[in-house]
């Protein structure tokens, strides 16, 4: 086994960290046409900034975070510097972040800030880490049952250990330094390549516990940070707790959908209350468990892809179709909706080994099996839809070789020396929908308390996960404002829903997955 993450304030660490933003700020980052393999177009340009993998030995081994970039469009003098954003995982890559820039919803941002994605360390090109053959890792159909038999849950041991062997034996050393200090001591040398005297930041799930680990670490060097859709970040909750909550969110969320596709029976036939839809569900469920769909859609990737309609609730009326199609006799729609691509395979393995990364790293996990199974079967008792394949994506953690963190008490200046507890971050905006199943409005009001300060608009009796940039102009002018001039609206704010889904008279196209990485269940 490695060694462990370096421990929360170490004082060898922050040596290391100051070092390298140094040397970031002396280097700069040399912007240019973007390689053909980031499929972005001018005028995004990108470039690499170099980190050190351990940043206790910072002049040791170096690793490359690709960054991309757009330039504000407004006059120089109202400029505001970098606007740097991360769309969560762990594991996702934000990249793509300034191809937002040309979107109505941020046209007033893209005037005064440049846009600025980067991927995280092990992410995309950024030193990519893998932990299994992106082949095996898509195969399908596979199965996914709410209520596994034991020989279903040895079977679910085996790949766990298989896949941790498969980390160790692809990374080796460098597995212990995919942790979320390290993803914040990142960022920090980021703002200082791009000339960033403070941070503007906007970090949505994942992204905003790193940055609030970040604001944690770093207080003096926050200018502006937006953390929409909160994890929950008490360390006695990260993250095998945080998990468990989530499963038990998703069930909620799931019943949210079934109401709604029971309103509306008399378009897709599904059933007139929502116990009802649920047996149509299970009906297919069971027949896909004896033929799947296509040769490719099994349990698992039926799961998968209704898992979506959580995320994001534009998912709801294709779901529905699709659903409503099968049961008729016409399995495209749902082979539409929930077939694996092939061509993101090698994306979405990358993804998963850096979640499993960085998620077994951080903190302590439940190292025997017995733990895990009463745990989870107590509660799919009452949350079946969710609960199990939650352990299939975490399950590793109880095999990780590695030492594991211990994580930081977010908030809490005092947690990382007396010199930085003189300094507070100024305040931040937190995002929330009342009944996200990703990042469960708990979360929020955890860290909206722990950040003396920071202001929470909470989008009410909504779900979708990740409320910026969406149809709910109210929570699009709070950010504005925010990230314009300063000011919060005071220490709490209420925006009314958006619009609830209405069946459409014809399939819409299918939007991007509200889960990063895409599809893959487990924490956000």
């Amino acid at each position: 086994a490695a060694t462990a993450a370096v421990p929360p304030g170490d004082a060898v660490a922050a040596s290391g960290v100051a070092l390298a933003a140094r040397r970031a700020a002396k280097r700069g980052i040399a912007f240019r046409r973007c390689p053909r393999a980031e499929a972005l177009d001018a005028p995004i340009t990108c470039g690499k900034v170099s980190v050190p993998l351990d940043y206790a030995r910072p002049r040791g081994k170096h690793i490359a975070l690709t960054v991309s970039r757009i330039r504000a469009t407004g006059p120089k003098a109202r400029r505001q510097g970098a606007l740097i954003y991360n769309p969560g995982g762990p594991g996702a890559s934000g990249m793509a972040f300034p191809e937002y820039a040309a979107e109505g919803a941020f046209h007033r941002l893209a005037a005064a800030y440049d846009f600025v994605g980067y991927a995280p360390r092990g992410v995309g090109r950024s030193a990519p880490l893998s932990c299994q053959r992106p082949s095996a890792y898509a195969k399908a159909p596979t199965s996914s049952p709410p209520h596994p038999t034991a020989a279903f849950k040895r079977r679910l041991v085996a790949r766990a250990r298989a896949y941790v062997r498969g980390c160790v034996r692809r990374a080796g050393r460098a597995l212990a330094h995919f942790t979320t200090l390290n993803n914040a001591r990142d960022l920090e040398v980021l703002r200082a390549a791009l000339g960033q005297r403070r941070l503007t930041f906007v970090g949505a799930s994942y992204g905003t516990y790193y940055g609030a680990v970040y604001a944690t670490l770093f207080p003096g060097r926050v200018r502006r940070m937006v953390f929409d859709s909160v994890v929950n970040p008490a360390p006695w909750r990260i993250w095998y707790h945080d998990n468990l909550d989530q499963s038990v969110a998703f069930e909620r969320r799931w019943r949210d959908w079934r109401r709604w596709v029971a309103r509306h029976h008399t378009v897709y036939h599904l059933g007139s209350t929502e116990e009802r839809v649920l047996a149509s569900y299970e009906k297919a469920r069971r027949r896909l468990g004896h033929k799947p769909a296509g040769g490719v859609i099994g349990t698992a990737q039926l799961q998968s892809a209704f898992l979506r309609t959580g995320y994001n609730d534009a998912y709801w009326d294709p779901a529905a179709r699709a659903l409503a199609a099968y049961l008729l006799g016409d399995p495209e729609p749902l082979i539409a909706l929930a077939a694996p691509d092939p061509a993101q395979a090698a994306d979405d393995e990358n993804g998963n080994a850096v979640y499993t990364a960085v998620e077994c790293n951080d903190a302590p996990w439940p190292r025997t099996w017995a733990t895990w199974n009463r745990d989870n079967t107590a509660l799919a008792r009452r949350a079946p839809f969710e609960t199990w394949d939650n352990v299939a994506m975490n399950l590793p953690c109880a095999f990780w070789p590695l030492k594991p963190g211990r994580p930081l008490d977010v908030g809490n200046l005092e947690a990382v020396g007396p010199r930085t507890a003189r300094v507070a971050p100024p305040p931040v905006l937190l995002l929330s929908a009342e009944r996200d199943a990703a990042t469960p409005y708990a979360g929020a009001k955890e860290l909206w308390h722990r950040l003396p300060g920071s202001s929470l608009v909470t989008e009410r009796k909504a779900g979708t996960h990740g409320v910026w940039g969406g149809p709910n102009d109210c929570v699009n002018r709070h950010v504005d404002t925010y990230l314009l001039t300063g000011r919060t609206p005071g220490r709490a704010a209420s925006c009314a829903p958006r619009p609830e889904p209405v069946p459409l008279p014809e399939p819409a196209p299918l939007p991007e997955s509200g889960k990063q990485p895409a599809a893959i269940p487990g924490t956000p």
